[in-house]
């Protein structure tokens, strides 16, 4: 087989698996939902006329799927190995290429479902009633950051035999939004502290959001989105790089 059949081969296989896996589908989109709601909840309570919640829905919407995709995918590839799934498709010829693509293909379309019913939610929650083009933005955005977490995700995996070993690296995702901006403002924190927000995809979706919402151009952030695209290469060839073929 050629490398686009093999990775289409795994693709293909994993799609299959999920529609099986009828729990894991329903984490997937269940759970932002439920957080989501009481989000909301939260919101509403803290409302005042010194208090805009609509500048920060949108993030914490995107560190939702951010967080989730993470922890998920993690969860499910190290399953795959412990399975034996991995070690049969490498006896079998396929490479970390072709593993690492196929999966990230397929997640990839759970992640954009994800991503879409988390903003449309939010839109109708906080009555945010965006323009259908400001929706089509953000959702580029939200998309691309679940996209560089489900890699996050293969590339964590990689160091855990297990899936209790996926816990320990649940600080580095909660860590990111503390310092990415979404809760307080990068320019507001220590001087060392900010060096670290550059390490952080969420800095750079918050950055593109926080410009769209405040009604700027988003070819004025097209700096800061193909940093982002830069992220996701660098953790994509990280992820195959670290992934052993046997363990």
């Amino acid at each position: 087989m050629s490398r686009s059949e093999r990775i289409l081969s795994v693709t293909g296989r994993t799609l299959n698996q999920l529609k099986e896996d009828r729990r894991f589908l329903a984490f997937s989109i269940i759970f932002p939902v439920v957080i989501i709601y009481f989000l909301k909840i939260v919101m509403d309570v803290l409302v005042s006329p010194f208090f805009d919640p609509s500048i920060f829905v949108i993030p914490y919407g995107a560190f939702i799927v951010h967080f989730i995709t993470f922890i998920l995918t993690a969860i499910v590839i190290v399953r795959e190995r412990t399975a034996g799934t991995l070690p049969r498709m490498f006896i079998s010829g396929y490479t970390q290429v072709d593993a690492i693509l196929g999966y990230l293909l397929a997640y990839t379309i759970l992640s954009s479902v994800q991503s879409l019913v988390v903003l449309l939610e939010l839109n109708w929650l906080f009555e945010l009633n965006y323009s259908v083009k400001m929706l089509a933005l953000l959702y580029l955005v939200m998309w691309l950051l679940s996209t560089i977490s489900l890699e996050l995700g293969i590339f964590v995996s990689n160091f855990a035999r297990n899936e209790g070993q996926v816990i320990p690296f649940i600080p580095l995702i909660l860590i990111s939004v503390l310092i990415s901006g979404v809760i307080v403002p990068v320019d507001k924190m220590p001087a060392w502290t900010q060096n670290f927000a550059f390490i952080s995809p969420l800095y750079y979706a918050n950055e593109i959001i926080q410009h769209l919402l405040s009604e700027g151009l988003f070819v004025d952030t097209l700096d800061k989105f193909f940093q982002l695209v830069l992220f996701g290469v660098v953790v994509l060839l990280l992820a195959v790089l670290t992934l052993q073929e046997r363990d």
